[in-house]
């Protein structure tokens, strides 16, 4: 797993905010579906980027995308959409239950070092 960018709550505050958004477009627009697709899926990878963990990004976008897509140009989904939602499924319980070793006490540990990290930066740039 990379070093994250910015600390769980930072990640988790600009996440929601890009949802809010996206569901002000998708509303405006009235495209709720597919939109709403893109409008979770797109913060959902943002927030996984923002955290380190690029792998779950890229599933994710291709989860959501690929369901947008599907439904967007009419590709068959009644094959496409259950393989695209059982990948993810499948590259979850692989990544949870083989590759994870942290503890919970580890990754609030991290968390906080990484706040910690951010208020020096910013008082460093006053």
């Amino acid at each position: 797993m990379h070093t994250p960018l910015v600390s769980r709550r930072r990640a988790k505050v600009l996440s929601f905010a890009v949802f809010l958004i996206g569901l002000a477009i998708v509303s405006y627009l009235n495209l709720w579906w597919p939109g709403i697709m893109l409008a979770i899926g797109i913060p959902l990878a943002m927030r996984q980027y923002l955290l380190g963990r690029h792998y779950d990004m890229l599933v994710s976008i291709f989860v959501f995308v690929g369901v947008f897509i599907t439904v967007q140009f009419d590709v068959s989904w009644q094959i496409v959409l259950p393989v695209l939602f059982t990948l993810g499924g499948i590259y979850l319980l692989f990544r949870e239950f083989i590759e994870s070793t942290e503890t919970p006490t580890d990754e609030m540990e991290k968390d906080l070092n990484v706040e910690i990290e951010e208020k020096n930066k910013r008082k460093r740039k006053k």
